[in-house]
């Protein structure tokens, strides 16, 4: 069996590295009953929307990890376990250090959606902040978007918690003046899943990912890889006391399991104020 999945779209992005592990503890877990596997980068290079219709047609890829969408369960078969439980919907932002005193002034909704928000043109986040009633300035590559952001083609630069870390550390040395915003938190439910095509062999593929994944949980490795992936994340952001804002998500499924609470991660004792 084989999952070829969407390579780096740069040098420095590692920002799914853990889900390709994930990917690979889950296919390691199931090799007695399913056999062997190849597991690997596309040695094409391919921003996300690429790597969407790539998969679709099932050329050059077989595999994605992506956030949810109605649009995205209707044309590819999900594995609706959320990877990073739901860690990718919790925003900070990224932005010049000078828009600080700027966004220090923030205390409603309605003030925030009065700055921009960078985004990709295809990320469903363009959609679920437009829908809110945000400004949103979009790129067509991810790799465009901080050379905007230090253009001041936006204010605000959204970026998952799981994320924005890294990419200050790799974006700062370009960029310098580039910061992560520090009051405030943007929620809206977001799950990443793995994806696959809607053809058999996508679904013999997803099928075994999916007993994987659910035998990780079952044991326990997943929660104790996703225990370190969080630390290794949010070790150095300090999520006490922000002033957080919710937001709808209209690109959410209906079978989101937002039930199953094990699955997610409310991030409350981060989040709790210090006294």
């Amino acid at each position: 069996m084989r999952y070829v999945y969407p390579p780096p779209e740069s040098g420095a992005d590692v920002r799914l590295s853990y889900y390709w592990e994930l990917l690979q503890a889950a296919l390691d877990e199931t090799t007695s009953k399913w056999g062997t596997y190849e597991l690997q980068p596309s040695p094409k290079v391919m921003n996300a929307g690429r790597a969407e219709l790539l998969l679709g047609a099932s050329t050059d890829i077989s595999v994605m990890a992506r956030t949810t969408s109605i649009a995205r369960e209707q044309a590819l078969r999900p594995i609706r376990i959320p990877l990073d439980k739901g860690l990718t919907g919790y925003r900070l932002f990224l932005i010049k250090a000078e828009t600080q005193a700027r966004v220090d002034g923030v205390r409603t909704l309605e003030q925030l959606q009065s700055l921009s928000i960078g985004q990709g043109a295809t990320w469903v986040d363009t959609e679920i902040l437009r829908a809110s009633g945000f400004t949103v300035v979009t790129a067509p590559t991810y790799e465009l978007l901080l050379p905007m952001l230090d253009s001041n083609r936006f204010a605000l630069f959204s970026r998952g918690v799981n994320e924005i870390s890294h990419e200050l550390a790799t974006g700062s040395q370009t960029y310098p003046t580039l910061a992560i915003e520090r009051r405030l938190l943007l929620y809206y439910p977001l799950p990443r899943y793995f994806f696959f095509a809607r053809t058999p062999e996508g679904e013999r593929l997803a099928q075994r990912a999916e007993e994987g994944l659910r035998l990780l949980i079952k044991n326990g490795k997943f929660e104790k890889r996703y225990q370190v992936f969080k630390k290794s994340i949010l070790n150095e952001l300090n999520l006490s006391g922000r002033r957080v804002f919710t937001i709808h998500n209209p690109q959410l499924p209906a079978d989101t399991p937002l039930a199953e609470r094990e699955l997610w991660d409310t991030l409350e004792p981060e989040l709790r104020a210090r006294p």
